[in-house]
């Protein structure tokens, strides 16, 4: 984070109450994402919508902050400050409004947090990332939101 503002980069907060991604039960598994409460203050919208109209890239941090950015968006892309409910489900084909990158931790193939990671990454590249991780003994989870993803053309 030290170096993204040596490089000018802003960071806004939004507030927002985290789900699970997988509870181990697969009947339980298949409901999830759970609806996730947020807020996100009219300064952070406001941020938001200079960093796009500059041409800059919106990076959320973790899974939920995608959810709530998302959940908030207009059609137009515009975020609407204010609380609210992120509902929808985030998967390889949603079509992301807000969001050009995400910093995100490590998630397993069927786990919710892992679908909406396919709306940034193809199968095959997240395939390599968790083989590597695999390779060099990383756990799931281990480390936070410590990977990131830009959002590459997908190609349905």
């Amino acid at each position: 984070l030290q170096a993204w503002r040596r490089r000018d980069v802003g960071f806004a907060t939004v507030t927002h109450a985290a789900g699970v991604s997988s509870t181990g039960d697969p009947a339980l598994d298949s409901r999830l994402p759970f609806d996730e409460p947020y807020r996100i203050p009219e300064r952070t919208a406001a941020q938001v919508a200079r960093a796009k109209l500059r041409g800059g890239s919106i990076i959320a941090i973790g899974t939920s902050v995608v959810r709530a950015l998302e959940a908030a968006a207009s059609p137009d892309g515009n975020v609407r400050a204010g609380n609210g409910i992120a509902t929808g489900r985030i998967a390889r084909d949603t079509r992301l409004l807000v969001v050009d990158a995400i910093l995100t931790g490590v998630h397993q193939p069927g786990e919710s947090h892992f679908e909406l990671l396919r709306a940034f990454a193809d199968d095959a590249l997240l395939a390599k990332a968790s083989a590597t991780l695999t390779a060099y003994r990383y756990r799931t989870h281990e480390f936070g939101d410590s990977m990131l993803l830009n959002r590459q053309p997908l190609h349905l």
